[in-house]
């Protein structure tokens, strides 16, 4: 009898997650990251454990969100993007602090300047004046606008396994405006995001080949 019990309860023993692709990433996830110098230093040989998972939801699409926990205090997110090919997208978000420091405001206003009328990309143009230790090796000398303005939906859910409503009600999640900036080789951007409250977040992003992350170990 015991023979059979113990036939049973390995049968009925959960397998553990296997991740394969950076889409399997959940809540208490960790990932190991490369050591190639095309990373920040704040990146680089870094361990991060997904602390939050977020979507970002568009007229024609959604996009997932990982926001990521190391052993500094950066604000660091993770999502894929999709250019031919699929990569991963470090954002870094930044303070007024750092934006001031970083660039010209009178500049910067720029981006919100109205888009020309046949085109959403806006006429922003920028040029880094200094890094500051945060954003060293995240910014780039010259970006110019490829996004105005565009409306999407913030929600603090995983799109991937809770369904997000179509209604303006308190589940329609936040309404926001994106405006982007891409430099000369569209590996770096900047991100600047404007809600409906006035308040504003920007983010310095890097674009990256899926290989940047080595190793994914699941946290259940």
């Amino acid at each position: 009898m015991s023979f059979f019990k113990k036939i049973f309860n390995k049968s009925n023993k959960k397998l553990p997650r296997r991740l394969s692709s950076v889409n399997d990433l959940n809540k208490g996830d960790i990932i190991v990251l490369t050591d190639s110098f095309g990373l920040p230093e704040s990146l680089r040989k870094q361990e991060f454990q997904i602390s939050t998972v977020n979507s970002y939801e568009y007229e024609t699409f959604t996009q997932t969100e990982w926001a990521l926990t190391g052993t500094k205090n950066s604000e660091i997110f993770l999502s894929l993007e999709v250019d031919d090919t699929l990569y991963l997208k470090f954002s870094l978000k930044i303070s007024h602090e750092d934006i001031e420091h970083l660039f010209d405001l009178e500049q910067f206003s720029t981006i919100f300047d109205n888009s020309s009328e046949n085109d959403n990309t806006g006429q922003g143009f920028l040029t880094r004046q200094a890094d500051t230790e945060l954003s060293n090796q995240w910014s780039s000398p010259e970006y110019r606008q490829s996004i105005y303005a565009k409306v999407g939906y913030f929600h603090r859910k995983d799109h991937r396994s809770e369904s997000l409503s179509p209604y303006q009600d308190k589940e329609s999640g936040e309404q926001f405006k994106l405006y982007q900036l891409l430099d000369k080789e569209e590996d770096r951007a900047i991100e600047v995001e404007v809600w409906e409250d006035g308040d504003t977040d920007v983010f310095l992003c890097l674009y990256r080949p899926l290989t940047d992350i080595v190793d994914m170990y699941p946290g259940s």
